[in-house]
């Protein structure tokens, strides 16, 4: 009959694609039989899973470049932990003044006027030139 005892092993994962940091908990039994052969078994969530420094799936981007650390590596270098980011502050607009166009809309016909009157100048100079240089040297 097999001997055993349970384990539980904190790993840390740092993904080499988003570089996410995260740290997986497991239980680790190891067995040893009456030959003396010695096997492990890991367990994540009560589900048996392969090794952690084996087929490591990272949870932000699904990449499987996963790097895993020794126990304890993180609490020996806290600049791999993220530091959580402080929410957004809220940024507050004034009301549009009824009747009145926002300033960024206020020049829209005068830039629409230009855009479409360059391109229509440049097309009747053209037009005007190749005119009076076929009129200036006839064919014949």
């Amino acid at each position: 009959m097999p001997d055993g005892f349970d384990t539980r092993e904190t790993w840390p994962h740092a993904c080499l694609r988003c570089l996410h940091v995260w740290e997986e908990q497991f239980v680790v039994r190891r067995l040893a039989d009456s030959h003396g052969n010695a096997a492990e078994i890991w367990f994540s969530a009560g589900v048996r899973v392969p090794p952690p420094w084996s087929g490591a799936c990272c949870p932000g981007c699904g990449a499987y470049g996963v790097t895993s650390f020794p126990s304890g590596y993180l609490a020996r270098h806290l600049e791999l932990v993220a530091v959580p980011e402080e929410p957004p502050q809220p940024v507050f607009v004034p009301a549009p003044r009824p009747g009145k166009a926002p300033a960024d809309r206020a020049h829209l016909p005068g830039r629409l006027l230009i855009a479409l009157s360059v391109p229509l100048v440049a097309f009747l100079a053209y037009e005007l030139y190749t005119t009076l240089a076929a009129a200036a040297r006839p064919h014949g």
